[in-house]
């Protein structure tokens, strides 16, 4: 509650275009509830209805389609280590996408999401590598 109260930004809640609950969002709710319940396994998925109510109650700002992913992972049984990668893995073609519309347009889209790191590395097979 101290962070909503700040006006920090809550991870799973609020999107640019949204300004109501994301509709994938309450696709995945339900799925999310179904696969725990077929785990064995609500805990994750309960404390997150619980951050959702709170947050319906206390302000304005609803849930994305982030909010159920962790619940859903866990439930899958993705290691933790890997929520990150799917989550990146899921936006590539949307951030591409950007790219080919700010090179088409010349028009920056989304400026925070710049590439600033060396751009000469050298790809390096996962079998490849040294542990």
């Amino acid at each position: 509650m101290d962070s909503l109260a700040a006006g920090k930004k809550i991870p799973g809640f609020g999107h640019r275009v949204y300004k109501c609950e994301d509709p994938r969002a309450t696709v995945l709710r339900k799925y999310t509830e179904t696969v725990t319940r077929k785990a064995g396994d609500t805990t994750l998925y309960d404390i997150t209805r619980e951050i959702d109510r709170v947050m319906s109650e206390h302000s304005k700002v609803f849930p994305n389609v982030d909010l159920y992913t962790a619940s859903l992972y866990h439930a899958m049984g993705i290691p933790d280590e890997l929520f990150t990668p799917i989550f990146a893995m899921s936006r590539v073609t949307g951030w591409t996408a950007h790219i080919f519309e700010q090179w088409d347009n010349n028009r920056l889209i989304r400026p925070l999401a710049n590439y600033t790191g060396p751009t000469s590395l050298k790809y390096v097979a996962m079998e490849q590598r040294t542990p």
